[in-house]
């Protein structure tokens, strides 16, 4: 190993950071101080742990854009929230609940009897109603002081508790093609198609599916 001459021992000699500067760059026992060693090592690992933590930010960023994207794909085309307003479908739904309505499902599926439907009321399509579809196309719908008979035949309605039931009774009505029977589940209290007639099927945009608030009340919708 080389030995350092006595310019460069007076050089050194004479001040503290000439002494660092020369001694980091010359070679020599002075080469490799341990302090200076530490700090750089120090230096260099927070270096490369920097990209580490720069990546994860990335991601974490770049997955939460995309969950943001993806519900809002989701509102837009297949589910909007709803707010229920009015008494007539007690009690399955009660007013100023907030309900999830499916958009999607009847592009691929057919609308059945007993689903709760959203739909533009026929007599003014600026407004919307949800009700319960009671007879689809080709049924023959009767009320018979307030029991509900389906193509001749007396059906259950599990879902109208006895304190909302309507003893009229309603002329039998042929549900048109593309078209549907609907009625609210609080009979005494519901505005629908034994008052102003079928819905047509493009009227109707959504199915209840789920209730999101209040909280104690959180599930699908029967």
């Amino acid at each position: 190993m080389a030995a350092l001459s006595l310019r460069q021992i007076e050089s050194c000699a004479c001040g503290a950071h000439e002494i660092i500067a020369t001694c980091l760059t010359d070679r020599g026992p002075f080469r490799h101080p341990p302090e200076y060693s530490t700090i750089s090592v120090l230096m260099q690992s927070e270096e490369a742990e920097n990209p580490t933590v720069f990546r994860e930010i990335r991601r974490w960023a770049r997955d939460l854009a995309f969950a943001v994207l993806a519900a809002l794909v989701i509102v837009v085309f297949f589910y909007q929230p709803v707010k229920v307003e009015g008494t007539s479908m007690l009690p399955e739904l009660v007013d100023q609940e907030r309900i999830f309505v499916n958009k999607f499902v009847y592009r691929i599926d057919r609308i059945e009897r007993g689903d709760i439907v959203v739909f533009r009321y026929p007599l003014d399509a600026s407004r919307s109603y949800i009700k319960r579809v009671i007879g689809v196309p080709g049924d023959l719908v009767e009320i018979r002081r307030g029991r509900l008979w389906l193509n001749g035949e007396q059906s259950g309605e599990a879902y109208v508790p006895a304190q909302y039931f309507d003893p009229r009774s309603f002329a039998p009505v042929r549900v048109d093609r593309d078209a549907y029977f609907v009625m609210g589940d609080h009979r005494n209290q519901s505005n629908d198609s034994r008052m102003w007639g079928l819905v047509p099927e493009p009227n109707i945009y959504g199915k209840a599916v789920f209730r999101y608030w209040p909280v104690n009340k959180m599930g699908t919708i029967e």
